[in-house]
């Protein structure tokens, strides 16, 4: 039996969680999500909780239990608190800026990249080197998180480029020098 799966989620106050079939609605506070989990997961809201239980033992059925299970965790945890993720930009210029919707980065190319905000997005600039994304979707901030910083990924000389927040980088030692 799946460890993650078997175990119940708690509803917490404010959320509700609608089932109907392979459908899965969860509306917050700060949302509404929606997901279709695979036919073959039996998903029952009991009380105050929602229980993933699985029909038999094969091991399609034994992978996708702990998988809908966390899932669906991550829509309430998502309506009720959100999700962010946090890129810090290192480097001599490098800065970055919000201009309405638009975030603006001077990354030493020629010219500026802009990304903006989406519907499900929100991006705060605390300051010039830190940038925050905010969403209730942990799938869609990680992907966007993901796009922000592969327009610069830190690089392994000098440690330069964005990066996540905590992310360590191995660095290479440069050449020696020693010549003719």
């Amino acid at each position: 039996m799946s460890r993650i799966g078997r175990k119940p989620i708690a509803i917490p106050a404010g959320v509700t969680v609608t089932v109907d079939g392979n459908n899965i609605t969860v509306a917050g506070p700060k949302g509404t999500l929606n997901s279709t989990v695979n036919p073959l997961m039996i998903v029952t809201v009991e009380g105050e909780t929602v229980v993933v239980s699985r029909p038999d033992d094969e091991a399609k059925s034994r992978s996708l239990h702990g998988l809908t299970r966390t899932l669906i965790a991550n829509m309430i945890e998502g309506v009720n608190n959100g999700f962010t993720k946090e890129l810090e930009v290192l480097g001599v210029g490098y800065r970055v800026a919000k201009q309405g919707k638009d975030l603006v980065m001077n990354l030493g190319f020629s010219h500026q990249v802009i990304m903006s905000e989406t519907d499900d997005i929100k991006i705060e600039v605390p300051d010039p080197n830190k940038i925050k994304i905010i969403g209730i979707d942990k799938q869609k901030v990680g992907q966007f998180a993901a796009e922000v910083r592969e327009k610069r990924p830190p690089e392994p000389y000098k440690g330069k480029g964005i990066r996540y927040v905590g992310e360590y980088v191995i660095r290479k030692e440069g050449k020696t020098g020693k010549g003719k």
